[in-house]
């Protein structure tokens, strides 16, 4: 999903107060880390990641295959922190950052 430049500045502003849910280190992507990021973007749809890694190059890629795996977009990447966002089939307003209300 392509986001405009409007959006992606909503976004970030809603992303702004919240906390990574998912923290990836040196190890990579593991299969469990797969599942978590699947369950916390159904429920969430907007979610912040951590990638503990400190090559920067590789922070970038790992954001990207995982947004690419699991249909997401990358809203927003600043140090080792990812904001990415995906729409969920069956939206919980409790849940979701993007119908809670701020």
């Amino acid at each position: 999903m392509e986001l405009s430049n409007a959006r992606k500045k909503e976004l970030r502003t809603i992303a702004h107060n919240l906390n990574p849910i998912i923290m990836i280190a040196e190890k990579g992507v593991t299969e469990a880390i797969e599942k978590e990021l699947e369950r916390a973007l159904e429920d969430h749809e907007l979610i912040k990641i951590k990638i503990n890694i400190n090559d920067p190059a590789m922070r970038k890629t790992i954001a990207n295959e995982l947004c690419a795996k699991h249909k997401a977009t990358l809203v927003q990447s600043i140090g080792k922190v990812a904001v990415i966002c995906r729409k969920a089939k069956k939206p919980n307003p409790k849940l979701s950052n993007l119908l809670r209300p701020a």
